[in-house]
């Protein structure tokens, strides 16, 4: 059926992973915030932004490695 090279494999294995990164920094930093100014320092708010980022960055990663294996709509079968 259809094959992915390593080079396009590795390069979506590359943008999950800076993906992955940025969303954990971003709920780890807003969990932080709002920890601090809103929850009086409690470490649930921090969790629950981590977990949410790595869960979207998981998400898409998923979409991300599928998308190969879905035709679209401009595409033809052959």
């Amino acid at each position: 059926m259809f094959s992915m090279s390593e080079k396009e494999l590795g390069k979506k294995w590359d943008r999950c992973l800076a993906d992955g990164a940025i969303k954990l920094g971003t709920g780890l930093g807003l969990g932080i915030v709002f920890s601090v100014l809103f929850f009086k320092r409690h470490t649930w708010p921090i969790s629950l932004g981590s977990g949410a980022g790595l869960g979207m960055a998981y998400a898409n990663c998923q979409n991300n490695l599928r998308s190969h294996y879905m035709l679209h709509r401009g595409d033809k079968e052959q």
